[in-house]
């Protein structure tokens, strides 16, 4: 009976240990980011239109929005893959050059987010006033012009692409 009440005890007082441990971990999780907001330089492996792994590090151009690699667009009444476009763009004016990018800020995913520049080019303005990606909390000029000379996406039609990734149960 002894060893028995005693197991119970420890029972207890061994679980409140692991919640407690767990609870400094969700804490942590939360409130330190698992990467820290730096600059990062180098060579750039462009995943999608607005996502780039730069020295290792994966990188979300801030402050814009561009279409999936899967979503597709309209113009003259045909689709065309303009997620696959944008791509191409961003991989162009990369090219082999240097990528210098500015963080900011740790997203959810832990990506950091991040202003980027290549041979002089200010990469997240371009892929914008190239029609390309859609202003994101910046650029919106340069959206209103892509718009107005219906150049990239806005030469048809497209779904914004935070809409189409939400149609589809897509995290971003």
């Amino acid at each position: 009976m002894r060893f028995l009440s005693r197991y119970r005890r420890n029972r207890h007082i061994v679980s409140l240990l692991v919640l407690g441990v767990l609870a400094i971990g969700l804490i942590l999780r939360f409130f330190i980011p698992a990467e820290s907001v730096e600059n990062v330089e180098g060579r750039a492996k462009v995943i999608d239109g607005d996502s780039l792994i730069v020295s290792g590090r994966e990188v979300r151009m801030q402050g814009i929005d561009a279409p999936e690699g899967r979503q597709n667009c309209r113009r003259d009444g045909r689709a065309w893959a303009c997620g696959q476009e944008a791509r191409r763009l961003l991989k162009r004016l990369t090219g082999k050059q240097k990528v210098f990018c500015k963080g900011l800020d740790i997203d959810k995913h832990d990506r950091l987010l991040a202003l980027c520049r290549a041979g002089g080019i200010d990469l997240n303005r371009e892929m914008v006033v190239r029609g390309f990606a859609v202003s994101y909390g910046r650029y919106g000029k340069e959206e209103q012009t892509a718009r107005k000379n219906k150049t990239g996406m806005w030469s048809g039609e497209f779904e914004r692409p935070r809409d189409w990734r939400r149609n589809r149960n897509i995290g971003r």
